[in-house]
């Protein structure tokens, strides 16, 4: 199929569908975006006059029905991930799907179980970008024993915005939208693990400061999803790893990464740059990173070539997704219990 056209389809069409999903595609040699199905069909067509996309669907069944689209990209929120997922992959179509890949581990197992049903359609979900930019530096400086063995990783994403009671509900803080997922600790986890590898036991605290937010309507609306999270993890190598997140850190010194070794350190700083020092050292020295070495965003290009069969998928693979899945829904079990939790759950 390397020389045959694409005709996709998008349901949802949201701010990171029109802003990097649509260009990514329209960059791509062969690929028609041919129909969208969004929230409702006004909004729909105003993506398609926007982008120039010929077909508006009232819903996403309709568009799953056309027999001419061969692929869909799925841009709506977690909530209704799996449920598009299985009618796409039922109906013959290849899957991108938005990131996170799920609201719990059941439907991610599920979308999993369906994609090797269907072994001819590709499936990918849609990488954190976050770390692109010092990805490939930090696997080639742990892999060249720059650090010796993993010891310990400190992972902190702190927002510098003191709480808000009266702030707006986001989907974010829905839990019917969003289900398990909180803040960016599932995009920071997939990131860790491209260095370090997979957590196999999480114990957590969690805390939810702001219990109420304000609908479109004003109303106050209950918030269950924490604002501030403490992970304590065991990573397969035997490392351990120390996680923060929150939005309500006031004046907070951001994100930053620290990872460990027998032999020496690297540091991430909040800008992306990257430090290291070894054994015999008496400070931290930036580590050189050319553009021309660190990963980008191609996700559109990675998931058409996969259709044509001209490379698997990278990023990021359904399996991955579960597992993030299983680490994210790990962290809430343990901070309601007040257990360690294994993983795969």
């Amino acid at each position: 199929m390397a020389s045959e056209g694409i005709r996709l389809g998008l349901i949802g069409a949201g701010r990171n569908t029109r802003d990097r999903h649509i260009p990514g595609f329209q960059k791509v040699d062969g690929v028609e975006l041919a129909a969208v199905a969004n929230r409702s069909r006004e909004s729909g067509q105003v993506v398609a006059d926007q982008f120039n996309i010929p077909t508006v669907y009232d819903n996403w069944q309709d568009l799953l029905e056309d027999p001419s689209i061969d692929a869909v990209c799925i841009g709506t929120w977690p909530y209704m991930h799996r449920t598009l997922t299985i009618a796409a992959l039922d109906a013959g179509k290849h899957v991108l799907c938005e990131a996170r890949m799920a609201t719990s581990v059941q439907e991610a197992q599920e979308m999993l179980e369906m994609s090797r049903e269907c072994p001819g359609l590709v499936t990918q979900i849609v990488p954190s970008p976050l770390s692109f930019k010092i990805d490939n530096l930090l696997q080639e400086k742990i892999a060249d024993g720059f650090i010796g063995d993993v010891l310990a990783v400190s992972v902190q994403s702190l927002g510098n915005n003191f709480m808000d009671q009266n702030g707006p509900m986001h989907w974010r803080n829905d839990r019917d939208l969003s289900g398990y997922n909180i803040l960016n600790m599932g995009i920071w986890y997939e990131a860790m693990i491209r260095w370090v590898g997979r957590a196999t036991k999480v114990t957590a605290m969690t805390k939810v400061n702001v219990n109420s937010r304000k609908d479109e309507d004003g109303n106050a609306v209950t918030v269950t999803i924490p604002d501030h999270v403490n992970i304590l993890a065991e990573l397969a190598s035997g490392a351990q790893a120390n996680m923060q997140f929150s939005a309500v850190t006031g004046l907070s010194s951001g994100n930053s990464v620290w990872i460990y070794g027998s032999e020496g350190t690297i540091h991430v700083d909040g800008a992306m740059n990257v430090y290291g020092g070894k054994r015999g050292d008496d400070k931290l020295a930036e580590i050189p990173n050319p553009q021309e070495g660190q990963a980008y965003w191609r996700v559109e290009e990675e998931f058409c070539n996969a259709i044509r069969g001209l490379e698997k998928v990278t990023r990021t693979p359904f399996e991955v997704g579960l597992h993030y899945m299983e680490f994210t829904e790990a962290v809430t079990r343990s901070a309601q219990s007040g257990q360690t939790v294994p993983i795969p759950l």
